[in-house]
């Protein structure tokens, strides 16, 4: 049985790697569609658009399959795609600094907002150092354990609740600034 938070190996997944390494793109390709709509979610959530997500996608796809010889263990290749793609999205956020991203509100929390309570969130939200802004993203918007999102950035599950801590604490404050919000 598989727990939240840790991948098994699966002979199919040592094996569509395998015929990867021997130069079947194909297998490549079947190992990311199983989480396709995973990948998808995490790159829209980074980046606010599709067209960059997709592209911050098609990126991470790319460097994966260049790199997939450096993959030390099989059963962590979705754990390790998911860590390459993070980082394309943050390198698309930095080319993209000059313009003031707001973060995107997903339709679940978005539905329990007022109109200016969803702005104030955005901003309060886009405030945060992006170490913090992605653990909020990973934790609330995407479902992820603490163990999950400490795995995935490669830190110490401690770390990981201290800076999720710090960003719960600078959320409030931002939001309890305003004197009409709730805090997160």
């Amino acid at each position: 049985m598989e727990r939240r938070g840790e991948e098994l190996s699966t002979p199919s997944t040592e094996a569509l790697i395998l015929a990867t390494l021997r130069g079947d793109s194909e297998s490549f390709r079947k190992l990311l569609a199983a989480d396709k709509e995973k990948i998808y979610a995490i790159a829209l959530a980074y980046l606010k658009n599709e067209a960059e997500a997709l592209e911050a996608i098609q990126e991470a796809t790319c460097r994966a399959y260049i790199h997939l010889a450096k993959l030390k263990e099989p059963r962590y290749f979705h754990t390790w795609f998911i860590r390459i793609l993070i980082r394309c999205c943050i390198d698309e956020q930095k080319r993209k600094r000059k313009l003031l991203p707001l973060f995107h509100v997903p339709e679940p929390l978005a539905a329990d907002l007022k109109l200016d309570e969803k702005i104030a969130m955005e901003l309060a939200i886009d405030t945060l150092q992006p170490k913090l802004r992605h653990i909020i993203i990973l934790k609330y918007y995407k479902d992820m354990t603490l163990p999950e999102i400490a795995s995935l950035l490669e830190k110490p599950e401690g770390t990981v609740k201290t800076w999720l801590s710090r960003a719960l604490k600078q959320l409030r404050a931002v939001l309890g600034k305003e004197g009409k919000h709730g805090t997160p």
